[in-house]
């Protein structure tokens, strides 16, 4: 049999011209699609955060339902009779309910205690009243504002949520480096977990004012067009009912009213993620301190948007004063004085005027 054999053409490779010109395809393909895909990473992360606070809106309910529909507080309500001096309250008084965090693996139970002192002293509990500030709504002073509004991960509430201080429900996927430094303990079966080094707080907080009596940043509107002198008092805490939370009910703007908020700012963030008006070198900017922020907020009607400090701004602008500025952190507000820009100006969900009974922001413009 004859059989006949041909020569292989030889095969024929890429130019490097042409390998250039798919590697700039490549590469505009990327560059257009990289946007895209970082848009709905965000808002994947944005739809989470507002999931988070969805659960925890009904948190508030169930814990209402509890507690005669009654914001969250841990705080005696007869506080403000002894003009909120944890002292006096101790020893004249009674022991006040101990802000907990939840028992650890080892069965120990972890708190802010008061300290072993007048009727507490039966009780041999450790710590001392400088924890009580961490079972006031919010300590109204400029050096430390730091109060159980920033601590809606505590026992007294977690339990309404997944029972345990680091659940995933109190921490935004935005809110990045406590995320990262408690995600570890997400699925610990225990309440809490001691680590000093990367204790944090949850990215969600209560709105303070709406924690008191509305009468503590605001006795009533004026009926006159001008504001008077009494809408604008300074915050009275030492009234006695000061800090008996008030019902939900009493919320007369429940579209306009925050109830909690991202407290850190996450949307339309700068490039230096860290404020460097505090030291320590740790802190990240809040909420109200870029004109640009965007936090998502649950209001006092369940629904949750996210609501720009420049609307916040503007709400101010077409109904007079919404929050107090007569409060010891001044005209800048919440921590105003370490804001990014000199655009912003708001310290809306933290210092509304009339608290619950106030309002943050308003219905879309005619």
């Amino acid at each position: 049999m004859t059989r006949t054999v041909s020569p292989q053409s030889p095969s024929r490779g890429f130019t490097i011209v042409e390998l250039l010109v798919v590697v700039s395809i490549i590469a505009l393909l990327i560059a257009l699609l990289l946007p895209a895909i970082q848009k709905g990473r965000d808002k994947a992360l944005i739809m989470q955060s507002v999931s988070n606070l969805k659960n925890l809106a009904t948190a508030c309910e169930t814990y209402g339902g509890d507690w005669a529909d009654r914001q969250f507080t841990a705080c005696p309500d007869d506080f403000g009779a002894v003009g909120g001096n944890c002292g006096t309250y101790q020893s004249t008084v009674a022991c006040p309910p101990q802000q907990l965090l939840g028992w650890d693996v080892s069965g120990a139970m972890w708190g802010y205690f008061t300290g072993n002192q007048g009727k507490c002293s039966m009780f041999g509990y450790p710590g001392n009243c400088g924890n009580f500030i961490v079972l006031t709504p919010m300590q109204l002073s400029a050096a430390d504002p730091y109060g159980a509004y920033r601590c809606p991960n505590t026992k007294a509430f977690h339990d309404y949520v997944g029972g345990r201080f680091y659940d995933p429900t109190f921490y935004a996927p935005k809110d990045v480096v406590p995320y990262g430094n408690i995600e570890k303990y997400f699925q610990s079966a225990a309440e809490f977990t001691y680590d000093q080094a990367n204790y944090e707080d949850s990215s969600y907080c209560f709105s303070p004012s709406a924690m008191y009596d509305p009468r503590v940043f605001g006795a009533g509107l004026s009926t006159s067009p001008a504001l008077t002198a009494a809408d604008y008092a300074s915050p009275n805490n030492n009234l006695p009912a000061s800090y008996r939370s008030p019902a939900a009910t009493r919320c007369k703007y429940p579209t306009l009213k925050t109830r909690m908020i991202e407290h850190s700012w996450l949307q339309n963030t700068p490039d230096v993620l860290v404020n460097p008006g505090f030291s320590g070198g740790t802190t990240p900017w809040f909420y109200n301190q870029g004109y640009n922020s965007a936090p998502v907020c649950s209001f006092f009607d369940g629904h949750t948007e996210l609501v720009q400090c420049q609307r916040a701004q503007q709400a101010e602008q077409r109904a007079g004063k919404l929050w107090s500025r007569l409060t010891p952190f001044g005209t800048n507000g919440y921590y105003g004085a370490q804001s990014y820009d000199f655009l912003v100006d708001t310290s809306f969900h933290i210092l509304t005027r009339f608290g619950i009974e106030g309002r943050d922001v308003l219905g879309a413009e005619g």
